[in-house]
């Protein structure tokens, strides 16, 4: 029979239990864990967070700003934590924040919220469906009262509704305040399903989720409707400017944006930009959110557009960015440094939280594109992305121009 894990069903969160399990790896898998073993913090907080504990992932941090932002929630400079192994990113995201600091910032907007549980009837026929849709509509407020009984800060919004065979696939929307809300629509929109299976007597049967809610998921439906925060980030560079810390112009980045606008839509692409899961990515770990959320929340839609005096417009539509600046990893205690390092520790900072990631994107755009169109994108990676070894060749003026730029 198989060793099973370690556990104490008493208190597995100490370091006692933690050391045991990497012992038991080490007899097992003859594998040392001493740099996983390193941390420092109790692990009695990583409670509700992990089951098994052994240690932890040491992700190198860095630190890229200052950000310009003009936010309705955030407004002013930030230093960005990133949290990521790709050497260049953080060079990269730092030369776009320059080039938006001196352009007068990023303006972001955060222009809907909605999270997400979405439940499936099934009746004898496709009318039985269809007319069980209508008693939704008429009794939408008893509805969104017994799902608020299960939480303070959730909020029913609307019920979005979709016909199938003899299925009606209902999308409860609710705003979740600080947190991400999963679990919390869950449980809501679960109580409010038995409330419905109860009064309404003809139902077949049902499923909590009928997978229109798309956890974990990119889906077109998001990118219409939301999930999470809708964030439009956006700005206006002149084209000296560009020319002044990109090294190109702003008349070749707008040509760049209508053929890398062909390419994506001949790939059949979620994302008509050009990396925003990079970002999204480095500041979700450095932050505590859930990190597979990435799969949603990455989904971006980009637009350019020039004026007759050269100035360059860019905007990025993140349709389903999901964070929280409560629950789940925010609570963790290098997590709960990054926020606080944001000013987005405790309550009602998650939208700040949002239009920084927002801007933080955008920056990262302006600089990737640039990177392509200059040559900085090979060189840079060759200098910076070799595991830390400086790289001689003769490309260092390119490589050397994204390292020089990001750090003034």
């Amino acid at each position: 029979m198989s060793a099973r894990i370690p556990r104490d069903s008493d208190n597995d969160y100490t370091h006692e239990m933690a050391k045991a399990r990497r012992d038991f790896v080490k007899d097992k898998c003859d594998a040392s864990l001493e740099n996983v073993g390193s941390y420092s913090f109790d692990p009695s907080v990583t409670a509700g967070n992990i089951e098994n504990f052994i240690g932890v992932a040491q992700v190198p941090i860095g630190l890229a700003g200052p950000l310009l932002v003009n936010g309705e929630h955030a407004r002013g400079e930030f230093y960005v934590p990133m949290a990521t192994s790709e050497g260049t990113l953080v060079a990269s995201y730092n030369r776009g924040m320059r080039l938006l600091r001196e352009a007068g910032g990023a303006t972001v907007t955060v222009v809907d919220d909605a999270m997400q549980r979405a439940p499936v009837f099934i009746f004898e026929s496709a009318r039985q469906a269809r007319d069980f849709g209508l008693w939704i509509e008429v009794n939408f407020e008893q509805i969104k009262a017994v799902a608020e009984t299960t939480t303070k800060t959730g909020k029913l919004r609307d019920i979005e509704q979709y016909a199938a065979a003899r299925m009606r696939y209902l999308r409860f929307n609710f705003t979740t305040g600080d947190a991400a809300g999963q679990n919390m629509v869950g449980k809501a929109t679960y109580v409010a399903c038995e409330w419905i299976k109860k009064n309404y007597p003809d139902i077949n049967r049902y499923m909590l989720s009928g997978a229109m809610d798309t956890d974990k998921k990119h889906s077109q439906l998001n990118t219409l409707r939301t999930r999470g925060k809708r964030v439009i980030a956006e700005a206006i560079v002149s084209s000296a400017l560009i020319e002044k810390v990109m090294g190109v112009s702003a008349m070749a980045l707008y040509k760049a944006r209508s053929i890398t606008q062909v390419g994506n839509f001949m790939a059949g692409s979620t994302n008509t930009g050009a990396h925003s899961a990079n970002g999204i990515t480095a500041t979700f770990i450095a932050t505590g959110q859930d990190v597979a959320n990435v799969a949603e929340s990455s989904s971006a839609v980009t637009y350019a557009d020039i004026d007759e005096q050269g100035n360059y417009y860019l905007s990025i539509t993140i349709p389903s960015l999901i964070v929280a600046t409560y629950g789940g990893g925010t609570g963790l205690p290098t997590q709960q440094e990054c926020l606080k390092l944001l000013g987005c520790e405790g309550e009602g900072k998650v939208r700040k939280l949002a239009e920084i990631i927002g801007a933080t994107v955008l920056a990262g755009e302006l600089s990737l594109m640039s990177a392509v169109l200059s040559g900085d994108w090979v060189a840079s990676h060759d200098k910076l992305g070799r595991n830390g070894k400086v790289q001689h060749s003769s490309h260092t003026r390119s490589s050397g121009t994204l390292e020089r730029d990001s750090d003034e």
